[in-house]
């Protein structure tokens, strides 16, 4: 990978809880004389583990290609239940336009990327833009709001057909039930709640999924497809046959992926396709 041509401001601190502060990091361009869009990155981990740092080498490719690139912490199932991470979320984008200017940073070209339950998480971002129940606080007015979603291998719905999320063992919950703070026969309006398909709409944003063959990681994904499509809105699959859940974070995948989200953003956010030196 090709040094110096990006900077990197770490643990930014944007938000402080009782359980501990939340952070994030900014890779951007060394040099730029325009506005540029932004990518967030958000990391999987079953809503329970994980960290941002997982995202870094993505991130960094995305820098070079001339995007702004944020990886953001998160609060957990072990520390808050749903919906705290998409509050989270939500308020680290909000950070994004309030340090707009600091950064070069273009606020109507904002993107959000999640893998596993990342990308559940950055599906249900881009399906509830502007909806009051997800919309906790703002920062000096700044909305939530994104342009674009990114959904490596993350969920759409957790109470469908397809979905593998209910536990098939009496004495032990999902991780998904961790999370929700419920198992589905216990409180399913929470599990519809927290269903991207469900909130789809004519407000929803571009999407692009980037899946493993394994059906269970984009439960729902036909479905939400089905119902933007209509509206106009436009999708892109790509399914890479033969790989483990977490392929993102090896080659040759690395590259393929990274590949496919350029591809994708450019298209999206009307960014050049020439990297900065």
């Amino acid at each position: 990978m090709a040094k110096g041509n990006f900077k990197t401001k770490s643990n930014i601190i944007y938000a402080k809880y009782p359980t501990g502060n939340l952070s994030l990091d900014v890779i951007y361009p060394k040099q730029t004389h325009k506005l540029l869009p932004v990518v967030l990155f958000v990391f999987g981990g079953g809503w329970r583990s994980g960290n941002r740092a997982q995202n870094i080498p993505l991130a960094q490719k995305m820098a070079q290609n001339g995007y702004v690139a944020i990886t953001t912490d998160y609060r957990l199932s072990t520390h808050a239940k749903f919906p705290a991470a998409v509050y989270d979320l939500k308020n680290t984008i909000r950070w994004i336009k309030a340090n707009a200017v600091k950064y070069h940073i273009d606020t109507t070209k904002i993107a959000i990327t999640g893998f596993s339950a990342g990308g559940q998480l950055a599906a249900l971002v881009g399906t509830t833009n502007s909806d009051p129940q997800f919309e906790k606080e703002k920062i000096n007015g700044h909305t939530s709001s994104v342009q674009a979603v990114i959904d490596v291998d993350g969920v759409l719905a957790f109470d469908h057909p397809e979905s593998a999320e209910v536990s098939t063992d009496p004495n032990r919950k999902s991780v998904a039930a961790i999370w929700l703070g419920a198992e589905l026969n216990e409180n399913p309006a929470l599990w519809h709640q927290a269903s991207a398909l469900n909130h789809a709409d004519q407000h929803t944003v571009p999407l692009l999924f980037i899946n493993s063959s394994t059906p269970r990681f984009h439960a729902g994904r036909d479905d939400l497809i089905a119902k933007i499509k209509p509206l106009g809105i436009y999708s892109e699959i790509h399914t890479l046959p033969d790989t483990p859940h977490p392929f993102w974070l090896f080659n040759p995948w690395f590259e393929q992926v990274s590949s496919i989200m350029l591809n994708f953003l450019d298209k999206q956010l009307s960014h050049s396709k020439q990297p900065f030196n």
